[in-house]
């Protein structure tokens, strides 16, 4: 996309519209960016309705329904490159609980009448359905990061998206560390970094907004717990939140079920 004025689309599966709206908290650098790229579909700010091609997508949300299953193919193929933003793109969201429970139960026990929602009895990452370029992760997404993509992909290089820990965030910024000083939880050690140690910086523990780290320690953690006295329907309910169905917390979790 170097030297080019290209064109945006930005899509919305299963989700609450937070990382769309973190697009729209650019503010000025928004005005920035769309000198430089057109933004062609963006339902959150916009009626236009361009039918693309896309040089450049991004998708919030996650997979819930047969629509679903195949829209995303066809977004897939209208864009050159396709970048997913959020929990609920990169491991299914919050709503991926269902994964772990009968869907037809849970359907019953929320709807009155639970034959007309057409869902699927999973919620799934994008990058399950379709090749994806890059993903971003947060819950929500971080705009500094946001933009740090976007920005990446106009020059036509790789993103400079930090892969550490946000314990390791925490010991850049001088926080006291909540589980040596207090005794609390905190899945710092094991969850990328990217929020800035917001938590850990309100004196509370990590609760994983930004998914598992690549080659997390997620076992020695757990067994940090265990000593501690953490029963095994704690660890679970700590490691099933914004990210359950990322591969590391969800073999995880269940590993203590």
């Amino acid at each position: 996309m170097a030297g080019a004025r290209g064109k945006l689309g930005v899509w919305k599966f299963a989700s609450c519209d937070g990382c769309q709206l973190t697009l729209l908290d650019c503010e000025a650098a928004l005005l920035t960016l769309a000198g430089e790229l057109e933004i062609a579909y963006f339902k959150e700010a916009s009626r236009r309705d361009d039918p693309g091609p896309f040089d450049l997508g991004l998708v919030e949300g996650s997979i819930t329904t047969d629509h679903d299953r195949e829209r995303i193919r066809e977004v897939r193929e209208r864009c050159r490159y396709l970048v997913v933003i959020g929990a609920c793109a990169t491991a299914g969201g919050i709503q991926a609980l269902r994964n772990f429970r009968d869907s037809d139960a849970l359907r019953a026990g929320v709807y009155a009448s639970p034959a007309y929602i057409d869902s699927l009895a999973t919620s799934t990452a994008i990058a399950e359905h379709v090749p994806v370029d890059f993903e971003l992760r947060g819950c929500p997404i971080d705009r500094n990061q946001l933009l740090e993509v976007i920005g990446a992909f106009l020059s036509g290089r790789r993103p400079n998206i930090g892969r550490d820990t946000v314990c390791i965030e925490c010991k850049r910024r001088g926080y006291v560390c909540v589980t040596v000083a207090r005794g609390e939880p905190c899945l710092g050690p094991i969850t990328q970094e990217g929020c800035g140690a917001l938590c850990p910086g309100c004196h509370r523990g990590c609760y994983g907004c930004f998914g598992p780290r690549d080659g997390a320690n997620t076992r020695a953690l757990t067994g940090l717990w265990r000593d501690q006295g953490m029963a095994k329907d704690r660890i679970v309910r700590y490691l099933r939140t914004f990210n359950a169905n990322a591969p590391a917390f969800r073999e995880e979790s269940e590993r203590h079920e």
